[in-house]
Order: structure tokens, then C-alpha cells, then sequence
């Protein structure tokens, strides 16, 4: 009987876990700068995340910007994934020196960047300097 209660608590337990992983997506593309450049001379918002999947603050990070993303006002932020542990050439062009690093841009022109913030209000606020 209590393999059987076991098994039941692992299977709800995973049914939990799996249930939440799609609302903690961030729908976001791996920084190439072609494409950040495209997106610059379309003259649409855009984020950049600079993060490291080992950084805690990044993750804390992810299940705001993935919430936050999902309001209709975001509906046309693109937003890049800078890795900070591989993509040294971006991290430059960008000078951004941590991981955890937010940068938006509205029309070509950098409009604002937070570095290790949590709060969900103010990555609002940033974003919102974007649209």
C-alpha cells in the first residue's frame, strides 16, 4: 500500500511540475545579430535578456518577463536571449558586464536597461519604455 501511495504522490507531483513549465516560458529568441538588426530597422520594441541558465537572479527573472510578455500592450516586444556565458561578441556590443541584465530599445535607440532586478513592477515599467 505504500508503493502505491508513493507512486500516486511522484505521478501528482509530476503532473504539477509539467502543468506549470508552459506558464514559465519566455517566448524568446536566441540573440543573432543579424536579426536584432532587422528588428531595429523595422522599428519594432525590443528586449534583451542577457542571462545564464546557472544565475538565480535570471531565473527569478524568467516567470516575470514571460507573464509580463503575455499582456496584449507586449504583444510585438521581440525579445532576444543573450547567453552570457557564450555570446562574449554581444555582451561587448552591448557593454553589458552581468548576466541578469535588461535593455530595451524603441525605434532603433536604447530606451533603458535594469540589471538584477526582480520586481515585477519596475521590469514592467522598463518594458514599457519600449512601446
Amino acid at each position: 500500500m505504500l508503493d502505491r501511495r508513493h507512486a500516486l504522490a511522484t505521478l501528482a507531483a509530476a503532473a504539477f511540475t509539467l502543468s506549470a513549465l508552459p506558464a514559465l516560458a519566455l517566448d524568446k529568441t536566441a540573440f543573432s545579430q543579424a536579426a536584432f538588426d532587422a528588428a531595429m530597422k523595422a522599428g519594432k520594441p525590443v528586449l534583451i535578456d542577457v542571462s545564464a541558465p546557472w544565475c538565480p537572479t535570471c531565473k527569478a527573472q524568467a516567470p516575470i518577463l514571460s507573464e509580463l510578455t503575455k499582456q496584449p500592450r507586449f504583444k510585438n516586444l521581440v525579445v532576444f536571449n543573450v547567453d552570457f556565458d557564450s555570446q562574449k561578441d554581444a555582451l561587448r556590443g552591448f557593454k553589458a558586464q552581468q548576466q541578469s541584465t535588461l535593455i530595451v530599445f524603441k525605434g532603433g535607440t536604447e530606451m533603458g536597461r535594469s540589471v538584477g532586478d526582480t520586481n515585477k513592477a519596475s521590469i514592467e515599467a522598463l518594458l514599457a519604455r519600449a512601446i
